[in-house]
């Protein structure tokens, strides 16, 4: 019987490697560039960001769950909170 015992655990080994070698899913990056802050509709561009107060014109924020943050000047404004 100590040789039965013996197989058992090198199928396991076996059953957990073939496990390991399973590619994980990857996941679908998002868009970058300047077509992500903006959008066309009819014949007019809108921007998606707002713009940085401090900075001016030229820097959008970065759109965080519960804020917008400059990445130039770190500015940062708070989303109103829906109660």
């Amino acid at each position: 019987m100590s040789k039965i015992e013996e197989k058992a655990p090198e199928e396991k080994e076996k059953i957990v490697k073939a496990e390991k070698l399973e590619k994980p899913v990857k996941k679908k990056k998002k868009e970058k560039g300047a077509f992500s802050a903006y959008k066309m509709e009819n014949d007019k561009i809108l921007r998606l960001r707002p713009t940085c107060e401090r900075c001016g014109p030229g820097y959008f924020m970065a759109d965080h769950s519960n804020r917008y943050t400059c990445g130039h000047c770190g500015f940062t404004r708070y989303k109103p909170t829906e109660e």
